[in-house]
């Protein structure tokens, strides 16, 4: 795996709804990297329907692109935009911690 993206087209123009951009490394053997990946794209959905980016990385075979991320564990999501950039390490289970790391809204109904 080199790169799989999910890419959730905006419906309004840019200068309405600004591109959220995430990328997710991980390692494609642990089950927590696995996921993670669920995760991520649940919470990025449910946070910023057809406003966001999520790339994901494999960290074998993107060993440049994590070394200048600075990237030492996986799996580690990076918020790319809007600035400033954010990391969180883990499966992203622990939603409130997300949350706050991050500065996402609650999704409609959420506890």
């Amino acid at each position: 795996m080199t790169e799989t993206r999910h890419v959730a087209h905006r419906d309004q123009p840019a200068e309405v709804s600004p591109l959220n951009d995430y990328r997710l490394y991980v390692s494609m053997a642990s089950p927590i990297s696995l996921r993670a990946i669920a995760n991520a794209r649940r919470i990025l959905q449910e946070a910023y329907p057809g406003a966001h980016q999520l790339t994901v990385l494999n960290i074998a075979e993107n060993v440049d692109a994590a070394r200048a991320d600075q990237i030492i564990v996986s799996p580690t999501l990076l918020r790319l935009a809007p600035l400033p950039q954010r990391r969180f390490i883990g499966d992203l289970s622990d939603l409130g911690r997300l949350r706050k790391a991050f500065g996402l809204l609650p999704s409609p109904g959420a506890a």
